[in-house]
Order: C-alpha cells, then structure tokens, then sequence
C-alpha cells in the first residue's frame, strides 16, 4: 500500500487540517500519516485557540516518519512560524523526499494575511524549492508572483512567474469570483487548464486541504502530475455534491466533507 504524509496542524472540528488530509488520503486508497505543526480548538464558527508544536518535537515526530514508514509523497498545510518551516526543509532535504506537495497557506479566502512576512520568506526560501507542485488560491498566486490577477490570462502569467521562480509546477486554484472554480496547471512551460463548475454549498472549509491531499494520494500511487490533478478534482467536486452537513454551529463551514461518501457517486476516482 503506498503511503502519504501529511505535516500540518490540526482541527479539533474535523474538517480541515490534518484530519481533513487523513480521511482525504485514506479514501483516495493511500495510508496516511501525519506530523503536527500545532493543535487548534476550532469548530464551525470559528478558531479559538492554537498551541504550536515545538520545533524539536516536529522534529522527532518526521524522524519517526522517515525511518520507519517512507512517505512515497508529502504534503505540506499552513506553518505559521520560521522555526517549525525551517525544521521541516532540513528533514525533507535531509531524507531526499519525493512528490512533495506544497499548500503555500498565507492568505485567507477574506484576503486577511495568515503567517507573518517572516514566515512568508521563509516559506519561499526553504520550502518552495523542494515542491513537486504548489497550490495557491488566488490571493496566494499574487503574493507569491507579485502580480495582481483579475482574468485567466493574468493566472496564467503569475503561475509561469512561480513556476520558474521557484523550479516547480504550480495549480493557481480558480474560484474568488474569477471563473467558475477553473484551476490553471502550470508545468515544464505547458498550461494546463482543468474546467470545474461552480457548487452550490456552502461548507467549503477545508477544501484547500482536501484538494492537495488528494494530489499527493494520487502522486503517491503512481500518477503524472496532470491525471493526479485531474483525479483530485474529481474527488472534491463529487465530495461538496455531496451536501454533507453537519452541527448546528452558525460558521459557513460544517465542513466534514472529506469522509468517503463522495465515491458513492463517483466510484472512477479511487
């Protein structure tokens, strides 16, 4: 059984995080695994509190990882501290990592900033070059290109900008009212695009999460990078027709989504 890890942090609420990266990753077929950059108290309405994992103990817990179980693909979420970023490009260098999925979390769907610029430097210093393919959202392709983006043609130029800044392919994630959630792969000079339509749900938290653990499951089992996409796509789009909802909290997310229900309905993509 191929195996995937996941390094992030965690959601007490189930639906983003590294339990969204879990249940995305075991139902794409892969065992996962997971090293934990910090626990969070959230719930549907929102987050209530964080607790950062401390760098030796990041440290140790991808030590364990890497000599036992070797990751055939890693995913990268939100790290929102120099240390811990700079922890996990040492041990990723360190054991020659593949299929490394980068989810570059700095910016909000709201456009309010996530990590420091400190962190943001380091994230693009050490992190960046080791990725297979990064996946942005809108806000986040402009942070990293320093390009503003208002059309697909404009995606297209600041995933090139990425690409070649940082020696990888790059997903510019579509959606934030620019199309209807068309997502851009830019690879070896090639653009990619893959059509997606636009779901009426509102418990969309967490898809960042769900989308890149989807890649990296595909990655690890062996699939280009373009049909690792295409599958992931496929995943989450059957995952939010799905409808799941679930609490009573008054948050936009009730977000559990990344459970397998959606291969009920679309059993091609395992």
């Amino acid at each position: 059984m191929k195996t995937a890890l996941t390094i992030a942090g965690s959601d007490s609420s189930g639906g983003a995080g590294i339990q969204a990266d879990i249940k995305t990753m075991t139902a794409n077929g892969v065992y996962a695994m997971s090293a934990v950059t910090a626990l969070t108290a959230q719930n549907t309405t929102g987050v209530y509190g964080i607790l950062e994992s401390t760098p030796d103990f990041l440290a140790q817990q991808l030590d364990c990882v890497f000599t036992d179980i070797f990751p055939d693909a890693v995913k990268i979420g939100m790290v929102s501290s120099t240390p811990l970023i700079e922890v996990i490009g040492e041990k990723l260098r360190s054991y020659r990592a593949n299929n490394i999925v980068v989810d570059p979390v700095m910016v909000a769907t709201s456009g309010s900033r996530l990590i420091s610029q400190e962190a943001v430097d380091a994230l693009k210093s050490l992190l960046l070059p080791l990725a297979a393919v990064l996946t942005p959202n809108i806000p986040e392709a402009e942070v990293l290109s320093g390009l503003t983006i208002s059309s697909p043609a404009d995606m297209e130029r600041a995933a090139q900008v990425i690409g070649q800044a940082y020696g990888c392919a790059v997903l510019c994630k579509g959606g934030h009212n620019l199309n209807d959630a068309n997502d851009l792969l830019w690879q070896d000079g090639q653009a990619i695009w893959f059509q997606g339509r636009r779901i009426d749900n509102p418990n969309t938290h967490g898809t960042g999460c769900t989308l890149s653990s989807a890649i990296a499951s595909n990655l690890a089992k062996g699939y280009p990078l373009d049909q690792a996409v295409e599958r992931a796509k496929d995943y989450i789009s059957g995952a939010l027709e799905a409808m799941l909802n679930l609490g009573h909290g008054s948050g936009p997310l009730n977000h559990a989504f990344a459970i397998t229900g959606p291969y009920t309905a679309q059993p091609n993509v395992l």
